[in-house]
């Protein structure tokens, strides 16, 4: 009896009636240099990425425009969106997001995501190149965006680039985005997961919406530490576009944070939860 597999375009993304792991994909697949659906994966990723930054950024700016006391621009009883507002806008968005592009490119807009989908050879590694210099472009044009609409209050207010907080030390500050990111990348895995369809089919799962849920939690812990990155290409195109000797001081954190998080997420659900490294000693033996 045929089996009804069905392997998206997006690369690792996997879709169907048979609820069984698809296979890895290749480490280096330069066939996908010659398909359409890798480049319009591209563009998709490029603009999320400049979206998620252009909305976000922009919340961020409102709400330090809306309570700096001397312009006072509101109640003070009332302070703007406030935390919470920024961490729905971040949430918010990748939930968006995720749901728009998920069927495209499988919905990263994140290079610790697509390095984490990589080490668990979900996608193959040009394709993991390519998405992280799209999703860096993407934010650079999406915090472009902001400048050039809002130069003054951009440039007075931070430009939404992440920096280490006042009172936390560098140890503190990696410490919170490996841990964000941990919680990020691992709620990607788990709700993405093909065999939780055949374990839970009871229990629908919106992939996007736990996604955007974990994203909005990690910002609420984590923004009065380091203002929140999770997201390297989010980091660094504020950087960019901002230019500020404190936020260029800080990148690594927002880059080795999110890429070691995301390195152990995958590592944890994939050889600890999925067992793939006994489920391979298996095999070995029975072979033998």
């Amino acid at each position: 009896m045929a089996k009804d597999i069905e392997t998206a375009e997006q690369g690792g993304a996997y879709s169907g009636k048979d609820y069984r792991d698809p296979p890895p994909a290749p480490l280096i697949d330069a066939e996908e240099l010659a398909q359409w659906s890798f480049y319009r994966a591209l563009i998709a990723e490029f603009i999320a990425t400049l979206l998620f930054l252009y909305v976000t950024v922009l919340t961020v700016i409102g709400y330090k425009v809306q309570t700096d006391p001397i312009k006072n621009t509101v109640d003070p009883d009332c302070g703007g969106v406030g935390v919470l507002g920024i961490a729905w806008a971040f949430g918010g968005m990748i939930f968006i997001l995720v749901y728009c592009t998920a069927g495209i490119s499988g919905g990263h807009i994140n290079p610790a995501v697509t390095f984490g989908l990589f080490l668990a050879r979900k996608v193959s590694l040009i394709r993991a190149i390519m998405y992280m210099l799209a999703q860096c472009l993407g934010a650079i044009c999406g915090c472009g965006f902001v400048k050039a609409f809002q130069k003054t209050y951009y440039n007075n207010y931070g430009g939404g680039a992440n920096e280490l907080q006042t009172g936390y030390n560098k140890g503190t500050g990696l410490g919170a985005e490996i841990i964000g990111t941990f919680v990020l990348v691992y709620t990607v895995f788990s709700a993405t997961d093909p065999k939780r369809n055949a374990r839970d089919s009871h229990v629908p799962v919106l992939a996007p919406l736990p996604i955007g849920f974990a994203v909005f939690m990690v910002h609420l812990a984590t923004i009065p530490i380091t203002g929140t990155g999770i997201n390297p290409a989010r980091s660094f195109g504020a950087a960019v576009i901002y230019n500020k000797e404190k936020a260029w001081d800080d990148q690594w954190i927002f880059w080795v944070g999110p890429f070691v998080g995301a390195a152990i997420a995958a590592f944890y659900h994939q050889y600890i939860l999925r067992a793939a490294a006994i489920k391979a000693l298996g095999s070995f033996r029975s072979n033998a």
